[in-house]
């Protein structure tokens, strides 16, 4: 059931929360393929200075894969492809209903990478959401009416992913999704552009109302200062751009 996943994956994450009793509403941070890792509590608290309450959503530790297994199969493709990570989203989901710190009707998601692809095919799924993740009771709707908007840092969106080849509309009426908001590097040779790219225009065609800010000079995990892959250079510059965009997005979120 969902809320039993999602309280699962909830005592293995950590949550951020503005001062006072609430309800707030809240970003879901989903990390990318290496797992949860420190700079992603920078944009947690980015959320809270903007109202938010914040989720940094482990997805590893309740499956039991250590950071070194996650490199080793999670970003190589040989387990946990985004379709059935998407199970946490929608746990995640249920789980913010009992709790009272939380408006559970206003839901923003954040994921990079990995997490980024798993917020995508969440939605793409559509209506079989419930057989392709595992979650008897994943509800689609509840994903297309709560959450109100979405962030994708260099998400990952070539095969197997469902975005271009699908979309968003997944067979529920002409439901497309929340506001995108995305950020792409000109020099990512993880993810790389295009096929991002090709996504988020696959979105635009459908119907669904997407930001893109693109980073000429950006590679993949541009803003971890921990990232130990060799493709990928640090920019404290662009780190704090990105923090600021995630900021207006959510002011824009909340706004509409």
């Amino acid at each position: 059931m969902a809320a039993e996943w999602g309280g699962k994956v909830a005592d293995a994450s950590r949550v951020f929360k503005p001062s006072g009793s609430g309800p707030f509403p809240v970003a879901l941070i989903l990390h990318g393929c290496g797992g949860k890792t420190p700079f992603l509590e920078t944009y947690a608290r980015v959320a809270v200075e903007a109202g938010w309450a914040a989720v940094v959503v482990d997805s590893f530790a309740p499956r039991g894969i250590s950071p070194l297994r996650a490199k080793l199969t999670v970003c190589t493709g040989t387990v946990l492809h985004g379709l059935k990570r998407s199970a946490d989203i929608f746990a995640m989901l249920a789980w913010l209903e009992d709790q009272p710190w939380a408006d559970a009707e206003r839901v923003f998601l954040a994921g990079w990478s990995h997490g980024g692809w798993s917020i995508m095919d969440g939605y793409a799924v559509g209506a079989n959401a419930a057989r392709a993740t595992g979650i008897i009771d994943a509800d689609p709707l509840k994903l297309r009416t709560r959450v109100k908007g979405a962030l994708l840092v260099y998400p990952y969106a070539a095969y197997p992913s469902l975005t271009s080849s699908l979309g968003w509309t997944g067979a529920l009426d002409d439901a497309t999704g929340p506001k995108v908001f995305s950020v792409i590097g000109g020099k990512d040779q993880v993810v790389g552009w295009k096929y991002p790219q090709l996504a988020l225009e696959r979105l635009r065609r459908d119907g669904v109302t997407v930001d893109t800010l693109f980073y000429p000079d950006a590679t993949h995990a541009f803003d971890d200062d921990r990232a130990n892959d060799p493709r990928a250079r640090y920019r404290p510059d662009l780190f704090a751009r990105t923090q600021d965009y995630f900021a207006q997005a959510l002011v824009v979120t909340s706004a509409g």
